[in-house]
């Protein structure tokens, strides 16, 4: 990065110097010298290109991330496989990849508890992303398995409140729930667990998220742990939008 920030203001101080100079000075070597010296003289001019190129790959990535949700926009919002909280009719989908190990997950639990609480219109599809080692793989079977029998949201929250879910923990939560243990078990080596959990892993992986928590709402993207009220604003852009599409 340091050295692409040198060459882009060489390049921009070259055809800058060459423009004013003078007939007989067109020397590349004397016009990079004279950049040189003003970065010398000047060297927070670095630390802001540095800024400004960090800046301009961050746009790029999410700008690449955005034009692939329109390939995926059907298994993102439509999963009829994934688990959904919150209105299923809503016109706000909010989709979040998690894991119950991850401590970013949890703190971010609660907010995303109040955003689909406070408004009736959102959509929350989960996408269980277990991507911490084999507890949380187990934790991911377990709660998608309690679907069969009708509990995945409370064992969702179960085991978001653990403080460590492994098979001893996930195992107890299940049994306070009252499920059936037996058949947890059994379901959480069923295809549609398996096909769920594989197809969060490409769908992370094609948009290029790198760990969890990862959100999508709408046409936008939040890769990290982000606070309510920039939950809220997301929403109430997308829902901007929504409307301008709709007039």
């Amino acid at each position: 990065m340091f050295h692409k920030a040198i060459s882009i203001f060489l390049a921009i101080a070259i055809a800058t110097f060459s423009t004013y100079a003078i007939a007989d000075s067109h020397d590349d070597d004397r016009i990079k010298q004279l950049a040189l010296d003003a970065i010398l003289e000047n060297p927070e001019i670095i630390a802001q290109a540095i800024t400004l190129l960090r800046a301009q790959d961050e746009q790029r990535k999410l700008e690449s991330m955005k034009s692939t949700l329109e390939l995926y926009r059907e298994e993102l919002d439509n999963d009829p496989n994934a688990p959904v909280l919150g209105n299923p009719n809503g016109t706000i989908v909010v989709v979040e990849f998690f894991d119950y190990n991850c401590p970013y997950c949890k703190r971010v639990a609660p907010d995303v508890l109040k955003l689909i609480t406070g408004d009736s219109d959102i959509k929350l599809v989960y996408r269980e992303w277990p991507v911490l080692g084999d507890n949380s793989v187990f934790a991911a079977r377990a709660a998608l398995a309690a679907r069969e029998q009708g509990k995945y949201e409370e064992m969702h929250w179960a085991l978001m409140n653990l403080r460590q879910a492994n098979q001893e923990t996930v195992l107890t939560a299940a049994t306070e729930l009252g499920l059936d243990l037996q058949k947890l078990q059994q379901d959480m080596n069923s295809e549609a667990v398996s096909q769920h959990i594989s197809l969060s892993m490409q769908l992370a992986n094609a948009i290029g998220f790198s760990g969890t928590p990862s959100f999508v709402i709408g046409n936008q993207i939040a890769p990290g742990a982000i606070p309510l009220s920039e939950m809220q604003n997301m929403v109430a852009l997308e829902r901007k939008e929504s409307n301008k599409t709709d007039q």
